[in-house]
């Protein structure tokens, strides 16, 4: 049975920050039941964000610490932001790198878009592959300096025991990342 979009009946603001911007949605599905949803709606600054699977050399990847005001601890991730106005997700993906990590990279591709709890929000992520590395550095909007780590792609079961390691955006990345960098090993070996 194909399900039709709900209509939307009313959308309300409920709450309003620098940040987030929280609504209400009164929804009519079409067997006719009602519900008010809420979600995180868009704070007006809509031009994305990436992520980015930085590869130092072919078994590597380049993993940053930084605080995490949600778990008020550090957490270990990848290098991610925000796309400035005017700018491509490439561009945006090679100025984030440059900012977080202090590399830069020749070589940038889309690997996938992720989104995070849908259901709640409407925004997502361009993960970006990024390779043939050189070192170049700019100023970022980080309030101190972020520590980077390399790890071996191929361990990414060893990260997931860590108590630092759990940003689900950044696993699936590195799982698509290492089955793609995989496959095309395979392929480039086949003949």
């Amino acid at each position: 049975m194909a399900h039709h979009k709900p209509h939307i009946l009313a959308r309300r603001s409920v709450a309003k920050s620098r940040l987030f911007h929280v609504e209400e949605l009164d929804l009519e599905f079409s067997n006719g039941e009602k519900r008010t949803f809420e979600r995180l709606g868009s704070t007006g600054r809509g031009y994305g964000a990436v992520m980015i699977v930085a590869m130092p050399d072919p078994e590597h990847v380049l993993l940053i610490r930084e605080y995490a005001a949600g778990f008020e601890d550090y957490v270990l991730t990848l290098p991610k932001g925000l796309v400035d106005e005017g700018e491509d997700i490439f561009n945006a993906a090679n100025r984030e790198l440059m900012e977080e990590c202090g590399m830069g990279a020749r070589r940038i591709e889309p690997l996938t878009e992720l989104s995070l709890s849908p259901n709640y929000m409407s925004q997502s992520m361009q993960v970006m592959l990024a390779w043939d590395l050189y070192p170049q550095r700019l100023e970022g909007d980080e309030p101190e300096p972020l520590i980077v780590e390399t790890h071996a792609l191929d361990e990414i079961s060893a990260l997931l025991t860590r108590s630092d390691f759990h940003e689900a955006r950044a696993i699936a990345a590195l799982y698509i990342a290492r089955d793609k960098l995989r496959q095309e090993a395979s392929e480039a070996n086949f003949w």
